[in-house]
């Protein structure tokens, strides 16, 4: 094989390790909410790359601000700082609640340092007997194998024993069951304020509230993980906004940096200041082409303008979703919706998934009985429009069959 020769979704199947099972098709080329495959066909992206493109398919000041540093500098390591990561960490600090920022390169990443900060303050304020992480049904928090076990989704962590421990999982919004569970041996709660790839289930405010009224009674660390639910998807810049329940520590990735590696732990100095040389670290974390990339993206993002403009484009994709009486709930906030299967076509999410990418639109799972969509922040009415029109071409034939 040649650097010239055409590649075929076979060669997936001939060269990578069968953790994945992508799409028949090769994505070539992707603009703005659109992606092209080798074969010219055309389709709308509402999957975001599982919520990651926030601003679309090589937005040009994105391009540029890689293009830029990419003639500056690549790598230092952390044994240096860096142009970038000094300002992308200042902008992030005046944005949002936190004191101190934590760069590294995924979401697993960043709910791996957020759980390891708070431990380490657990440890060295209260000692080795508080410790205990409290968690949630149906939550995901990554792929390490801390992270694994801190979801709530055991399919996930079977087989790869023994897992850590000190790790209790209650149900989602049962306000007396956290009630019952949080004690002075609670390090830390973690929440995802709407569980992502656990169906597009919303954290109410009362749980929320409940949560971080229990944890300042019994001296624990509140950890929201914004991975999917940060960088405006929700409408605000984070979610924590929506509600007023402010975290100690917060976690986020994914549409930070538009498809470039990068994710982030925020804190506030109390928790931070426990990480000290030699506790925590990484490679590439805070290197100066993720942080001049997400610098970037976190400029388009935090305008009112595109916040605002994430509202109204939700609203119109569940108003067309909705509009197709197929759906039996259609549920999320801002660009992260999620819908619900009938009774009849239950555990089928895939394959309508399947059948929508046929019909030239690209969507995600959340779970075997909800559909999910994270397009774009800056996707464009009649684009939605054109994408509805192509879901309900695929919901026919699944309803038909």
């Amino acid at each position: 094989m040649t650097d010239n020769a055409p590649v075929t979704r076979a060669d997936f199947d001939r060269y990578h390790a069968p953790n994945y099972a992508p799409s028949d098709f090769v994505p070539l080329r992707g603009e703005g909410s659109r992606v092209w495959d080798v074969d010219g066909k055309d389709y709308i992206d509402l999957a975001g790359g599982i919520a990651v493109t926030s601003v679309g398919h090589c937005h040009p000041e994105v391009v540029n601000a890689l293009a830029d540093q990419a003639g500056k500098l690549w790598h230092v390591s952390n044994l240096h700082t860096n142009e970038p990561a000094l300002k992308l960490a200042k902008q992030l600090v005046a944005t949002t609640f936190a004191d101190k920022v934590l760069f590294c390169n995924s979401g697993a990443e960043a709910n791996e340092g957020a759980l390891k900060m708070a431990r380490r303050w657990a440890f060295n304020e209260h000692g080795e007997e508080k410790d205990e992480i409290i968690s949630f049904t149906n939550s995901f928090h990554g792929r390490t194998l801390f992270t694994v076990t801190a979801g709530g989704q055991p399919k996930y962590s079977q087989g790869f024993g023994p897992l850590p421990g000190a790790i209790t999982h209650l149900p989602f919004n049962d306000i007396d069951a956290l009630k019952a569970a949080v004690s002075q041996k609670t390090c830390a709660v973690i929440i995802e304020p709407i569980q992502g790839e656990g169906g597009v289930n919303q954290a109410t405010t009362e749980f929320l509230v409940a949560a971080r009224e229990l944890c300042d009674a019994n001296d624990a660390a509140l950890i929201f993980d914004e991975v999917q639910t940060g960088n405006g998807r929700t409408g605000k810049l984070f979610a924590y906004e929506n509600s007023g329940v402010v975290p100690d520590i917060m976690s986020t990735a994914k549409g930070m940096g538009n498809g470039f590696p990068i994710g982030a732990v925020l804190a506030k100095e109390e928790f931070a200041k426990h990480l000290v040389p030699g506790t925590h670290g990484t490679t590439y974390g805070g290197n100066p082409l993720g942080c001049a990339v997400a610098l970037a993206v976190h400029k388009i993002i935090a305008d009112a303008n595109t916040l605002d403009g994430v509202i109204s484009k939700g609203d119109h994709l569940k108003e067309g979703l909705r509009n197709m009486n197929f759906f039996t709930e259609v549920r999320g906030a801002g660009l992260l919706i999620g819908a619900a299967l009938p009774e009849t076509h239950k555990g089928k999410a895939g394959e309508l998934v399947k059948l929508a990418a046929q019909n030239g639109v690209l969507m995600l799972v959340a779970g075997p009985d909800v559909v999910r969509f994270a397009p774009s922040l800056l996707i464009e009415d009649e684009v939605l429009d054109s994408a509805v029109e192509r879901i309900k071409s695929a919901v026919s034939e699944f309803s038909a069959g």
